[in-house]
C-alpha cells in the first residue's frame, strides 16, 4: 500500500513539474509573441524601463494579459475540479452550472447602474455576489437530487435565469456606449486589461484558490460517501463552505476581470484523469496549472491568428469546449446504457 502511495506521489510530482514548466514557457511566449514579435532582450528592456516604447508594449499590454491568464486559468481549472469532487459529478463546471453566468450578471448590473464608475470595487463585489448565490443554489439542489442529469438541469436553469436577466439589462441599456461595453465584456477577453485589473482581482482569486486547495483531503474522503467521510473526521458543512466560498471568490473575481470564459473548468480535470485517476485531492493543483496552460495557449492563439479583428477569448473557449462537453455527455450516457 505504501509502495502504491509512493508511486502516486512521484507521478504527481512529475506531472506538476511538467505543467509548471509548460505554464512558464507559455507565459514567456505571451511576453515575446504578438503583432510585433520581440526578442528576450527587448522584453527585459521593456520590463525594466530601458525603452519607453517597449515598456508600453511589455509592461502595460502584454504583462497584464499574461498575469491574468495565469490567475484566471488557474481559478477556473481549480474551481471545476473542486466542484466535480464536491458534487461527485464529472460534468460540473462553473460555466455549465451557471456560476460564471451569475457572476457575469452581477458585473453587468454594476455596469448598468453605474456602480463601476463610482467605485473600482463595485464590479468584482457584484460579480462575487452573483457567483456566491449561484454556487449556494447548486449545493442546495445537489443535496435533493445528486444525479448528474438533475444537477446539469439545475445548472441550466440557473444559467438560463442569469442569461435572461443579463439580456434584460442589455435590452434596457441607457445608451449605445453602455450596451457596447457590456456586450464586449460578456464575450470574455484578456485584451485591454491593465495592471490595475490584476491588482484588483488577484487578492480575491488567490484567496479562493487557497480555500479550494485546502479541500483535497475532504474531497477524497467524500468519494467514499458522506457517512464514511464523517466517520473519518471530515466536517461536511465546513467542506461545502470552503468549496462554495472558494469557487465564488475565484470565479467571481475572474469573471469580473476578464468577462465570461467557459469550459476551462470542465476540460482541465478531464485531461488529467487518465494519469491521476478519480481522486479529487490529487486533481486540484494539477487542474489549476492545466487551466492556466489552456487559457494562456488560447490567448496566444487569438493573438496570432491572422484575422482583421482579434477574436474574443470567451468565443474561442466556447467553440472548443462545447464539443468536448457533448462528447463527455454522450460517453456518460453510453456507459449507463
Amino acid at each position: 500500500m505504501s509502495h502504491i502511495a509512493t508511486q502516486d506521489r512521484d507521478q504527481d510530482r512529475r506531472i506538476i513539474t511538467g505543467l509548471a514548466a509548460l505554464t512558464l514557457l507559455l507565459a514567456l511566449a505571451g511576453l515575446l509573441l504578438g503583432s510585433l514579435p520581440l526578442s528576450p532582450w527587448q522584453v527585459l528592456s521593456g520590463l525594466f524601463g530601458g525603452d519607453e516604447r517597449l515598456a508600453v508594449i511589455v509592461f502595460d499590454i502584454r504583462l497584464p494579459r499574461v498575469l491574468l491568464g495565469l490567475l484566471v486559468g488557474a481559478a477556473l481549472g481549480l474551481s471545476g475540479a473542486a466542484l466535480q469532487g464536491l458534487l461527485r459529478n464529472p460534468l460540473a463546471e462553473p460555466g455549465i452550472l451557471g456560476v460564471s453566468a451569475s457572476a457575469g450578471l452581477g458585473a453587468v448590473l454594476a455596469l448598468y447602474f453605474g456602480l463601476a464608475q463610482i467605485s473600482a470595487w463595485a464590479l468584482p463585489l457584484c460579480a462575487l455576489s452573483g457567483a456566491l448565490l449561484a454556487t449556494l443554489s447548486l449545493a442546495l439542489l445537489a443535496t435533493r437530487d445528486p444525479s448528474p442529469l438533475g444537477l446539469i438541469l439545475a445548472g441550466v436553469a440557473v444559467s438560463s435565469l442569469a442569461v435572461a436577466l443579463t439580456s434584460l439589462a442589455l435590452n434596457l441599456a441607457p445608451n449605445p456606449l453602455a450596451l457596447s461595453e457590456m456586450v464586449l465584456w460578456l464575450l470574455g477577453s484578456l485584451r485591454d486589461r491593465g495592471l490595475e485589473d490584476v491588482t484588483l482581482a488577484a487578492p480575491f482569486i488567490i484567496s479562493g484558490v487557497l480555500l479550494l486547495l485546502s479541500t483535497g483531503r475532504g474531497l477524497d474522503a467524500l468519494t467514499l460517501g458522506e457517512e464514511a467521510a464523517q466517520s473519518l473526521g471530515i466536517g461536511l458543512n465546513g467542506l461545502r463552505a470552503r468549496v462554495i466560498g472558494g469557487t465564488a471568490l475565484a470565479v467571481g473575481a475572474a469573471t469580473a476581470a476578464t468577462g465570461a470564459i467557459g469550459f476551462i473548468g470542465l476540460i482541465a480535470p478531464h485531461l488529467l484523469r487518465p494519469w491521476l485517476g478519480y481522486q479529487p485531492g490529487r486533481l486540484l493543483l494539477p487542474s489549476a496549472l492545466t487551466g492556466a496552460v489552456l487559457l494562456l495557449a488560447a490567448d496566444l492563439l487569438v493573438r496570432l491568428l491572422p484575422t482583421r479583428q482579434e477574436l474574443m477569448l470567451g468565443v474561442v473557449t466556447a467553440l472548443l469546449g462545447a464539443p468536448f462537453f457533448l462528447h463527455l455527455l454522450l460517453r456518460g450516457r453510453r456507459s449507463l446504457s
